[in-house]
């Protein structure tokens, strides 16, 4: 892998060290046995022991907490204040086995079907290389990043903040595809990606595909992904080719995404009609309730995390506003009686990127609840508790978010 900068590390860097991390080892998809949310026996148990498993080996070990062999999220103080996440660091979610590592080793050969444009047909990467190329920088972030604040027990994996990280994509954007092709047919409302997982024997398509529809108005921003970080899409990512939306939660970045369609219906696969929908506790998925797309704005504090000296400190952390740029940062270090502005870190890489911050705080002996409060230009801003809902999705909240601190 290339060598990192401090652009992807930054200024705060935990220093972690893992002698393999270097070493791309894309082990057989064999690991990625069946999943999860839509109902699979889970990869490894969580009391099961927590080495990376083979397609994800390459990983930084010490800079992740491994749930299970199919999700691994990035440690608080790994996340440093870098503006663009290492790849090695970055969390891992997947919903099904992986099609086999080979794929990647012919990349440019790999097939996507164009459809509900007025001239459908399929394109290989190497074709779609020819259309357009673009370069964006946007957080990626599993809809239930935050679940494990949840008092109720929401079922899934138990995220705290690390299911998230900001991305340097480059593909084609899919409205240049789109054009090439003639452009949508009438009445269509939606964008329907179908990734190319193995699907297991016996078992209808439609309740285990990962299939996910997001409105039209995505098309000027969304691209057909074959590069993370300047470097070529993993087959851990979802290489050779990935749907990336910018702004929108992480299931709807479909990765080895095979099948890309016009529709005027949302899909009525299963991860789509009744998984990721925003419901009350208690109440079942269904097609009428709000699903996962856009990503609320948030923040949160990445250092310190436990212990600080008596006198200045230098507080930092992330923060982003989905589709909407920020404004402002806010840190409070008594719990959210009192706040001062923060300032952010780096470069500005757009709207969808991440934004590193810090502020200077001088803090007494003691105990201090810090946390951070982000607004957009829209003048959205966190709200201090969480939204309670079945499965513990959008969680933006900052109190839940904040970290307590003892200054000796």
């Amino acid at each position: 892998m290339k060598q990192e900068s401090a652009l992807m590390r930054g200024p705060n860097d935990p220093g972690l060290q893992n002698p393999s991390r270097r070493t791309l080892l894309l082990g057989s998809a064999g690991a990625m046995a069946a999943v999860s949310v839509l109902g699979f026996t889970p990869l490894a148990k969580a009391d099961e022991p927590k080495s990376l498993p083979d397609y994800a080996a390459w990983k930084e070990r010490n800079a992740l907490i491994v749930h299970s062999a199919n999700t691994m999220e990035t440690q608080r103080g790994a996340i440093g204040n870098g503006v663009i996440t290492s790849s090695d660091r970055l969390f891992v979610r997947n919903n099904l086995p992986a099609p086999p590592a080979s794929v990647t080793d012919n990349p440019d050969a790999w097939e996507v079907r164009i459809e509900g444009v007025k001239n459908p047909r399929n394109l290989t990467v190497g074709d779609l290389k020819q259309m357009g190329v673009t370069t964006v920088a946007s957080v990626l972030q599993c809809s239930g990043n935050g679940r494990a604040f949840f008092p109720h027990g929401a079922s899934g994996t138990q995220w705290s903040v690390g299911a998230a990280g900001c991305i340097m994509w480059t593909g084609v954007p899919l409205k240049d595809v789109v054009e090439a092709l003639g452009g949508p047919v009438d009445g269509t409302r939606y964008i329907t990606s179908t990734g190319g997982e193995t699907l297991p024997d016996g078992l209808d398509p439609k309740t285990i595909i990962v299939e996910r529809s997001v409105p039209t108005r995505a098309m000027e921003t969304a691209l057909l992904a074959w590069e993370m970080n300047d470097e070529p899409l993993t087959h851990t990512h979802g290489g050779p080719l990935r749907m990336v939306v910018p702004g929108y939660y992480g299931v709807n970045n479909v990765k080895y995404v095979k099948n890309v369609a016009f529709t005027e219906n949302q899909t009525d696969a299963k991860i789509q009609a009744s998984g990721y929908r925003v419901r009350d506790v208690g109440v079942k998925g269904a097609p009428d309730q709000p699903s996962m797309w856009e990503m609320n704005v948030k923040s949160w504090v990445t250092s310190p995390l436990e212990s600080g000296q008596n006198g200045r400190n230098m507080i930092y952390g992330v923060a982003f506003g989905g589709t909407v740029p920020l404004e402002k940062v806010d840190v409070s270090v008594d719990g959210g009686k009192t706040w001062k502005q923060a300032r952010f870190l780096g470069p500005d890489l757009g709207p969808y990127a991440w934004r590193p911050f810090v502020l200077a705080a001088d803090l007494a002996a003691g105990e201090h609840r810090i946390v951070s409060r982000a607004t957009d230009v829209q003048g959205n801003t966190q709200p201090e508790g969480r939204t309670e809902n079945e499965r513990g999705y959008g969680h933006n909240g900052w109190s839940d978010h904040g970290v307590t601190v003892a200054i000796s």
